[in-house]
Order: C-alpha cells, then sequence, then structure tokens
C-alpha cells in the first residue's frame, strides 16, 4: 500500500537515501582499496590506502553530521504523518 507523503516529507526521504547511498558507495570504495594493497603487498599500495582511509573518513564524519539528524527527523515526520 503505497501512501502520499507531503512535498517535504519526500524531499526529506530523497535526502537520506542519497546520502545513505553516498555512505555505502564511500564505504566500497576503502574495501576496494583495502583488498587492492593487499593483493599488491607494497609499500606504495599501503600509502594509497592510508591515504584513502583518511580522505574517506573526512567525507564520513561530515556526512554523518547531516545523515543522523536528516534520519531522525525523517522517522519522527513519518511516525507523526502515520498516525
Amino acid at each position: 500500500m503505497s501512501v502520499e507523503y507531503p512535498r517535504t516529507l519526500g524531499a526529506l526521504r530523497a535526502t537520506v537515501w542519497t546520502l545513505a547511498a553516498l555512505l555505502a558507495l564511500s564505504l566500497l570504495a576503502v574495501g576496494t582499496v583495502a583488498v587492492l594493497a593487499e593483493l599488491k603487498g607494497t609499500w606504495h599500495w599501503m600509502i594509497h590506502l592510508e591515504s584513502t582511509i583518511r580522505y574517506v573518513g573526512l567525507f564520513v564524519q561530515y556526512l554523518l553530521v547531516v545523515l543522523v539528524p536528516a534520519s531522525i527527523a525523517f522517522a519522527v515526520a513519518r511516525w507523526r504523518w502515520s498516525t
């Protein structure tokens, strides 16, 4: 059964899903570089892994600053809309 949400709630839902997809893709990127570093086993790839973890960690940190409150707001709005 499909529920018709208000326009603002639909935009919030799209924001949460987009940010969650970015989080998943960033973790996939770190995992890919980690597998390559393990397979190659050279110091060169370990440097790539360290820098990737550093930059993606910073990205994920700022992403979660937005994603967690947006997810909570969406859950609360959806709960209030359904009652």
